[in-house]
């Protein structure tokens, strides 16, 4: 018998008042359906990457669907948005908001992995100026900073990117930063070092109409 193919795939809860919170109901489908020989990784993204047999995978992903888990792809694709607790309450921090931004922005392919931040507030409990793109909600309105790093002895905050903006123009501009990435990010390059190749002045050019 020839050696069994492993592959590997993404888990997420989405998020609600609270955070991103698993069921222990969730949790416990999960440890019953993917096997014994399943290796389940906890990763900086709130996702858990499951590498399990390949040949099992389509099953168990429709069992886990069912529970009201979120499946993506792992590797080079923009994962699900990073949020905060919503501890000033699902309307004030933009809940809905955030949920509709994470739907536009997972599981695109890219030139290496893409973490989305967002927090309902200037406190930023999700810590998103450590993420490649970053929304913060500020009362009415809301920032974008792009280019953050968190890994490494050159961590470095996201910059400024676009500040004050309405409701209705964050995902336009999200995925319109995503897209520019896919088009002219190089094979590996961090979202990061990018920005730092393109410069802020020529990112804000290229989406001003968005």
């Amino acid at each position: 018998m020839g050696k069994l193919a492993y592959k590997k795939f993404a888990v997420s809860p989405g998020f609600r008042e609270g955070g991103s919170l698993f069921k222990p109901e969730q949790l416990a489908v999960l440890d019953s359906i993917v096997g014994d020989d399943a290796k389940i990784e906890l990763t900086t993204f709130k996702q858990l990457y499951v590498e399990m047999e390949e040949d099992r995978i389509s099953a168990v992903q429709i069992q886990l669907k069912e529970v009201g888990l979120d499946i993506q792809p792992a590797g080079y694709y923009t994962k699900n948005l990073i949020a905060c607790n919503f501890c000033r309450g699902a309307e004030d921090a933009g809940l809905n908001v955030a949920k509709r931004l994470d739907e536009a922005i997972v599981g695109k392919e890219v030139p290496s992995p893409l973490k989305i931040g967002y927090a309902g507030c200037a406190l930023g409990t999700s810590e998103p100026l450590l993420k490649d793109i970053a929304v913060v909600k500020m009362n009415d309105v809301y920032d974008i900073y792009v280019g953050g790093e968190a890994k490494g002895i050159k961590a470095r905050l996201g910059q400024l990117y676009v500040s004050g903006i309405p409701e209705d123009r964050i995902i336009p501009l999200v995925t319109r930063l995503i897209a520019i990435f896919q088009e002219l990010g190089k094979k590996k390059e961090k979202f990061s070092k990018f920005v730092e190749r393109l410069t802020i002045e020529q990112l804000q050019k290229m989406t001003q109409h968005s």
